[in-house]
């Protein structure tokens, strides 16, 4: 299974959405980076995505976006073979 790391909230819908996607894709480990209980994440999460909203998901080393984005590469068919290693 690919590591999958997601930069969120406590209180932020799109993250729980996202995760439930993930989950329904077989996903049982997310590594999950709480931007709201560590400024300091928050920081590095704006300065790798150049993005300031959460979530922002990585699948291994790729940068899916928001959840947003992660609905799109479901919908282009895409989501399974990221999750499946290939790219």
């Amino acid at each position: 299974m690919p590591k999958i790391k997601m930069y969120s909230t406590a209180v932020c819908p799109f993250c729980v959405a996202a995760e439930k996607l993930l989950r329904t894709k077989g996903i049982e480990q997310i590594d999950k980076i709480r931007v709201d209980l560590e400024p300091q994440k928050r920081q590095e999460m704006m300065e790798k995505t150049r993005r300031r909203t959460v979530p922002q998901i990585y699948i291994d080393d790729y940068h899916v976006g928001g959840f947003d984005d992660l609905v799109a590469l479901e919908r282009a068919g895409r989501l399974d073979d990221l999750l499946q290693g290939a790219s």
